[in-house]
């Protein structure tokens, strides 16, 4: 098949976290059109159960495949943990490119041994961590550290505000006690505070995540499937959609994005619904 399949990309996380990956695929697919979607009305997906970021997730997918998109991404950790398989099932033949964190790599990258995971509580409680760490973390030790509160700093575009810097310092501390020379930033949120964690860990310690290799996973993906825009195509601009406050969302994409936005609202089915459970 020729690649000349000029249909969008879908992108969703449970916030403004994703753009981290949107980023990342903006640079290497440049003549690609993508759309984005910030759940941030249900942001952090960290605490919420497994049931309530599967539901949320296959709303996002639907209304991106409502888009006719091409491919989806789903651009944050704990919902490919929690919702990956569903949409692989709900749809068999759309690429669906997820996230997991960086433990490999890193596990490669260390030399003392010890390998620090910052994650959500939903990512380090997931049966896909479990396994990653029997994949790769037989012969290193893995310590994980939950990273209360970051999501929601990131959310409100504090990337280096006193309090911002003073809780990512308390959640690093126990990671770099334990002796790891390699930190994982297992949320798409967490690479926007890469530069403060870089500062507080030292130059002596690597920081890793996957924005990137996502970025390749999906390039490879439409590859194989024929699915690549034709060589020169000139990409549309980036449309973002969210649920939430648009903005709140404004300013945090102005801040992570680098660009006067005003986010579109989602749907009604797409935006906040009660869980009764």
């Amino acid at each position: 098949m020729a690649n000349n399949d000029t249909r969008p990309i879908g992108i969703f996380d449970s916030g403004v976290g994703g753009l981290s990956v949107l980023r990342e695929i903006r640079a290497l697919l440049p003549e690609e059109s993508l759309i984005y979607c910030a759940d941030s009305g249900h942001a952090p997906y960290g605490d919420k159960s497994q049931q309530v970021i599967r539901e949320r997730s296959l709303e996002l997918a639907e209304f991106l495949v409502s888009h006719e998109v091409k491919a989806i991404v789903i651009a944050c950790n704990t919902a490919t943990a929690a919702a990956s398989r569903a949409l692989r099932e709900r749809w068999p033949s759309l690429p669906v490119i997820g996230m997991e964190p960086a433990v490999k790599p890193a596990t490669a990258a260390t030399r003392s041994g010890t390998v620090g995971v910052l994650a959500t509580v939903g990512t380090l409680s997931s049966a896909q961590f479990a396994a990653l760490l029997d994949t790769f973390g037989q012969d290193v030790r893995v310590v994980t550290q939950p990273g209360v509160g970051l999501v929601e700093a990131v959310e409100r575009g504090e990337l280096d505000s006193d309090s911002t810097r003073h809780m990512l310092s308390a959640h690093l501390q126990p990671l770099l006690a334990a002796g790891a020379d390699v930190i994982v930033l297992g949320c798409t949120h967490y690479v926007f505070l890469r530069p403060l964690v870089e500062t507080i860990v030292g130059p002596g310690v690597k920081v890793i995540d996957t924005g990137a290799a996502v970025a390749r996973q999906l390039e490879r993906r439409l590859v194989e499937g024929g699915h690549r825009v034709a060589a020169g195509a000139v990409a549309r601009p980036v449309r973002f959609w969210c649920s939430g406050n648009p903005g709140t969302v404004a300013h945090a994409i102005d801040v992570l994005w680098g660009e006067h936005i005003w986010p579109d609202a989602l749907p009604r089915s797409q935006t906040i619904k009660p869980h009764t459970h």
